[in-house]
């Protein structure tokens, strides 16, 4: 795509030699309003530099510029200097790069040759998989697909919870009170049951705290008993995962839970200790961190069992050694911030510069209406609960309003678990909200199915033309203020994919693709495009696809599919 930015940059640099074309392009503004401008380049920080006042400034460089042949016009208001690009040759530009990349329109190669690593997901063995972990189930697989489509070579990971000291409690609870056949018939409930049967029991007998304290370190140690059971709580997880994983589209490279590092922990803990950085308190190992203004990080228990910080480092030097990752991302929630913060400084006082690279991704907590979640006290929604719902609101919706759809249930899980993910990516992931049944499933507004409704009313359009798309048209029939807002919506979208890439942030795709959706809903309404002349309906179908491939792509991107009808 011509980045007419940066090529707007190029030209102010000619007359604004004391600016790095870096700090020039920060300057450059799109203006709120289109009849201000397409771009917009304030001269006040120029005034110190030139002696004059801003608007003298922006009449000399006005004068100076060299428009080229994609600057239409250059207005002087206030300060500033507006700029109007050709609509021609935006026409041209726009639909002739999508016409010829079609699917990997947006797409770049800028991540080739580096590896990138997202840990996502990441529930813990033998409890429920509820509405908390889609936030960083949908926005790690929607990080997965992102960096992806620029290039890089990006490896899915579920880091999952599947060793500590809650196992040694679970191990309790069911040598205690267990039935293997319940289990095996519910085994995520039963599960969750005799989790909280262990503290509700362990608040009148503290001695089974330490007799989990007991057998998680007979996990550690390989006992059999205990390894056999934990084999088996993980094996009736998975599969319970899996078909939530199934129902989201969600797939990973790797597995490797907590337990892989088991046996790679004594290597780093010796490391540590050769860097002299771990020292002993009260008969535990310690790194002191107190310097650094955090709390000092417990490796390694007095009895010998380790903590999921000492697995952590371990995680990320076998990641390091095995995927040589150009950046380790974790999407995990923003009450592990400290976590990280300890890991990473640990990272770099064992000497391995790599820590940098190593990038946290937080997103806010999900809490119930009456107050947060909690598996200790069972008060969990199922995720699976949420997303089988929303199928069934969705069926409901198209039996009234289109009895006669093909493929009901297919499109029905379509639409009904992408409202689910797209409501969970509409909003900055930094911020904490609170789950509803009546939001969750308010298909009304800015949503996911109304942008997959536009994206089926494209294909809808392109299949009633009955004709292919004609790369050739006449840009000079597309330059009305109605069809250029829906062409500057797909200009600005590669830029937006990697805008969303370097601050990790989906909604920012989001919002875009509402955004597009909004203004061809606008063409559409007031432009008839099967119409009789020829050549008029053949440019405004070059716009239908144009707009369809990029809510196609925007969906994908965020792990929504764009049903071609509804």
């Amino acid at each position: 795509m011509i980045d007419f930015k940066k090529r707007l940059c190029k030209k102010l640099s000619e007359n604004i030699p004391q600016l790095t074309e870096e700090e020039i392009l920060v300057m450059i503004e799109i203006p709120p309003d289109t009849k201000m401008g397409d771009f917009a380049f304030p001269c006040f920080r120029l005034a110190k530099i030139f002696r004059n006042a801003p608007n003298a400034i922006a009449n000399s460089i006005a004068e100076n510029l060299d428009k080229g042949d994609f600057i239409d016009k250059i207005e002087i208001a206030g300060g500033y200097l507006n700029f109007f690009i050709n609509k021609e040759y935006l026409v041209k530009a726009v639909l002739g790069e999508v016409l010829l990349k079609k699917e990997m329109f947006g797409g770049s190669l800028i991540g080739n040759g580096k590896n990138v690593v997202v840990e996502f997901s990441s529930p813990n063995i033998a409890k429920p998989f509820h509405i908390g972990h889609i936030r960083s189930t949908v926005i790690g697989n929607s990080l997965y697909k992102i960096y992806k489509f620029l290039g890089y070579n990006t490896i899915a990971i579920n880091h999952l919870g599947d060793y500590g000291t809650q196992f040694g409690k679970l191990i309790v609870a069911f040598k205690n009170w267990g039935d293997e056949e319940e289990i095996r018939a519910n085994p995520i409930t039963t599960l969750l049951d005799l989790y909280v049967r262990f503290h509700r029991e362990a608040e009148t007998k503290p001695e089974l705290e330490e007799e989990s304290r007991q057998w998680f370190k007979k996990l550690e140690n390989g006992d059999e008993e205990a390894i056999g059971l934990w084999k088996w709580f993980r094996e009736v997880s998975l599969d319970e995962f899996n078909r939530v994983y199934n129902m989201l589209d969600i797939t990973f490279d790797s597995f490797t839970g907590e337990s892989f590092y088991s046996d790679k922990m004594p290597a780093v803990i010796d490391m540590m200790q050769n860097k002299g950085i771990m020292k002993k308190s009260e008969g535990a190992d310690i790194v002191d961190l107190e310097p650094f203004g955090m709390p000092s990080a417990l490796i390694r228990k007095g009895d010998g069992s380790t903590l999921y910080i000492t697995r952590d480092l371990a995680a990320a030097i076998y990641r390091k050694e095995t995927y040589d990752f150009y950046k380790n991302i974790y999407v995990v929630g923003s009450q592990q911030i400290l976590h990280f913060q300890q890991l990473k400084k640990i990272l770099h006082l064992m000497g391995l510069e790599w820590e940098k690279d190593c990038v946290h991704v937080p997103f806010g907590m999900v809490s119930l209406e009456d107050g947060t979640m909690s598996t200790r006290e069972g008060r969990v929604v199922f995720l699976e609960d949420v997303l089988n719902k929303a199928v069934e609101k969705t069926k409901d919706i198209i039996n009234e309003k289109n009895p006669n759809l093909e493929n009901l249930e297919k499109i029905a899980k379509q639409v009904g678990i992408g409202a689910v993910i797209f409501e969970e990516l509409s909003n900055n992931r930094t911020k904490d909200y609170t789950f509803t049944w009546d939001k969750i499933l308010n298909f009304e507004g800015e949503t996911g199915p109304y942008v997959q409704y536009t994206h089926a009313r494209a294909s809808s359009v392109l299949r009633k033309a009955e004709t292919g798309i004609d790369k050739v048209f006449k840009s000079e029939l597309l330059t009305d203020d109605i069809t250029l807002e829906v062409l500057k919506g797909i200009q600005q979208f590669p830029e937006i994919v990697e805008d969303a890439q370097r601050k990790n942030e989906p909604s920012i795709i989001t919002r875009h693709i509402v955004d597009v959706a909004q203004a061809f809903n606008r063409f559409y309404h007031e432009h008839s495009i099967l119409v009789e002349d020829e050549e008029l309906k053949k440019a405004r179908l070059a716009v239908v696809f144009a707009v369809k491939q990029v809510l196609n792509t925007g969906l994908g991107l965020l792990g929504i599919q764009a049903p071609e009808r509804m």
